[in-house]
């Protein structure tokens, strides 16, 4: 097991998950979209390990990416933070290999407020092949078709204010939203927004056959893994590719 459970970590499964969303427009149909979330750059994140998670996802041919958050991780310490949230540029620099059509977006998770979010901001936005959205909301068009896409500040660091984010989309319109904690889904659902995908929670990063994830993070115990359908708002929560604590994944 713990042979195991430390290999993991340095592994990388795709998932394919087909979502049907009532209101997509025509133009989008069979849009191929990339996720990825908590990447947690650090020594247990090398470059190496993140350049063949680049491989494997440009593989994917991906229309559209969306990066939900925990770029870098926190540290126990005020005075390691900023050291911390610089990570976020070497990061970054492997991140901009994606290659899709429609661009490559993110949100921030609450690692990144626990570091320095506007250096992790600053360095995914430079040179603009990443587009970090706080708060924000874009139209994505295709074929003469247009989707929203909205970016939801992080809900741990109180920063997220969908009403301000999602103001002047038409509530008739598709709208997809990226926002890193997955039990945000819950005030979503307020609003008319069809998927919403998010990260936060590892998938439990160590999970038993019958007990499942032996932990997860406030901000995602209710939705910790995988497609959810609530109501009229679908749900997808990303496991994460990255490790935070101890550097070890276990059936997860």
């Amino acid at each position: 097991v713990l042979g195991t459970s430390l290999d993991e970590p340095h592994e990388a499964v795709v998932s394919q998950v087909g979502v049907t969303l009532k209101r997509l427009p025509s133009g989008f149909h069979g849009l191929r979209v990339a996720q990825l979330s908590d990447i947690h750059f650090n020594s247990f994140m090398t470059t190496d390990h993140l350049d063949r998670v680049m491989d494997l996802t440009n593989a994917q041919k991906p229309d559209l990416v969306i990066l939900t958050g925990d770029f870098v991780t926190s540290a126990p310490y005020r005075r390691e933070r900023i050291a911390r949230a610089e990570q976020a540029w070497p990061c970054a620099n492997v991140l901009r290999r994606i290659e899709s059509s429609l661009g490559c977006f993110a949100v921030l998770g609450n690692q990144d407020y626990d570091t320095n979010a506007d250096i992790v901001a600053e360095a995914l936005g430079t040179g603009s092949r990443i587009q970090v959205l706080r708060n924000r909301v874009i139209a994505l068009e295709r074929e003469g078709a247009r989707l929203w896409l909205a970016g939801i500040d992080n809900v741990t660091a109180r920063r997220a204010n969908p009403g301000y984010a999602l103001h002047g989309v038409p509530k008739e319109e598709c709208t997809i939203v990226a926002v890193h904690e997955p039990d945000f889904a819950d005030e979503m659902r307020k609003f008319s927004v069809d998927f919403q995908m998010s990260g936060h929670t590892h998938g439990g990063q160590v999970r038993f056959p019958g007990v499942g994830a032996l932990y997860v993070p406030v901000g995602a115990r209710k939705y910790p893994e995988g497609h959810y359908q609530l109501g009229e708002l679908q749900l997808y929560t990303n496991r994460g590719i990255g490790v935070i604590g101890l550097p070890m994944r276990y059936m997860c």
